[in-house]
């Protein structure tokens, strides 16, 4: 596998978007999942750093772009270094932190 590639179900499960791969698996062949604005229905498709994921969840989108493919599934604090969240409203990290 080329360095920094990964599986698009294997990194939404590493990077703790959902519980288990088998959800991530449904969560893109549900049509659920775009890859750089173009629906993506293939779990086996390969991501990279720089890459722009639009995922529909039950109960928002949230936009991530990937920093790090990742090499296991690790605690929460590992699983946020693999990617950006560039959802709308959301405060950068490190302006949460300052405010808090």
């Amino acid at each position: 596998m080329d360095q920094g590639r990964q599986r698009l179900d294997k990194w939404l499960w590493f990077a703790r978007v959902v519980k288990s791969r088998t959800l991530a698996t449904r969560l893109v062949c549900d049509g659920h999942v775009r890859l750089n604005g173009t629906r993506i229905n293939v779990p086996a498709r390969l991501v990279q750093p720089g890459d722009v994921l639009t995922i529909a969840l039950e109960r928002q989108v949230r936009v991530l772009k990937i920093v790090d493919g990742g090499d296991k599934r690790g605690p929460f604090e590992q699983a946020r270094q693999l990617y950006e969240d560039l959802t709308a409203g959301q405060i950068p990290s490190a302006e949460r932190h300052a405010t808090a």
